[in-house]
């Protein structure tokens, strides 16, 4: 062996050990690997950090098989995967998405639309949750596949840029703001701001009308405080679990199915019968659960 060839293999080893921690912090990025303390009991249920990730992500096969798609109440259904949510709203002008999640889950979506009759490329606004890639990450491909207009609160603009998968990016055609409206073919939903997961982490609210009644349905943002909670990040939650029990809410939803126990509730969605998405008593459910913990994570920081 030369000086030239081990010369040049030492820098391919360098290079995938390199790529090797790169993929490692990028997994621990995404996933945080929370630790299994603190442990908050919630009616009855106690979780962990590390539980509430595991139960909102699933595997990796969760995260990319479809769920059934399935009308949720009025004009909205779920189009998502077992693991992330993604919403449809349905107008006689065209369709509103809430949540493309991974870009590889987009055809996917597509393929729930159309199971459901509808047409794919009648979506023409695209509205997220926050600025995650399970999230958010397929907002490029969609807008190419259907034209829509990408929506964002103000805060998430920088953290959506940074997300531009195969260097794609990443689209923008509307900034919002706290309180701001998106309108089509007669259904408005409201943006609230309801920092802290993300700094621009978006809470949707909107009225169906279902069987001559009219329900307040919520599509939460995720409230999972970070491993590491600055002044700024208490200040946002502080604010955030005051302002979404404000909101009226009948039907409960969330950008991760296990929010509102979708499984659960889907499993009793018969016809005649009561509609388990009505569930006003549920409604804060999770906020409670994540409340509990944003609160023993800070106990245990300050101690």
């Amino acid at each position: 062996m030369t000086a030239s060839t081990s010369s040049k293999l030492s820098m391919i080893g360098v290079v995938a050990a390199l790529l090797c921690c790169s993929n490692a912090q990028n997994a621990f990025a995404q996933s945080n690997e929370p630790p299994d303390r603190p442990a908050v009991t919630v009616r009855g249920q106690t979780y962990t950090p590390r539980s509430i990730l595991a139960r909102n992500m699933g595997t990796e096969q969760d995260q990319t098989t479809a769920f059934p798609p399935h009308k949720v109440i009025g004009n909205v259904y779920y189009v998502g995967t077992k693991t992330l949510s993604a919403f449809l709203i349905t107008t006689p002008a065209g369709h509103i998405l809430i949540n493309s999640t991974y870009e590889r889950n987009v055809r996917t979506i597509e393929e729930s639309v159309k199971k459901l009759g509808f047409k794919f490329s009648d979506i023409h606004i695209l509205l997220g949750t926050h600025a995650h890639g399970d999230h958010q990450e397929g907002d490029a491909l969609l807008k190419t596949l259907t034209g829509a207009q990408v929506m964002v609160m103000s805060e998430d603009v920088p953290a959506l840029q940074a997300i531009k998968p195969g260097g794609k990016p990443h689209p923008i055609d509307r900034i919002l703001h706290d309180g701001e409206s998106v309108t089509l073919g007669g259904t408005t939903l409201v943006a609230h701001l309801t920092a802290g997961h993300t700094r621009g982490c978006t809470t949707w609210t909107m009225k169906a009308v279902d069987g001559g009644r009219t329900f307040n349905v919520v599509f939460a943002c995720s409230y999972r405080s970070p491993a590491t909670i600055t002044p700024d990040i208490e200040k946002e939650f502080n604010r955030t679990f005051k302002v979404i029990r404000t909101l009226p809410c009948d039907v409960p939803l969330g950008d991760h199915p296990a929010q509102y126990n979708l499984a659960a509730k889907y499993a009793r969605l018969k016809p005649g019968a009561p509609n388990p998405f009505i569930d006003p008593d549920g409604c804060w459910t999770e906020a409670d659960i994540m409340e509990a913990m944003f609160r023993a994570q800070m106990k245990m920081t300050k101690n």
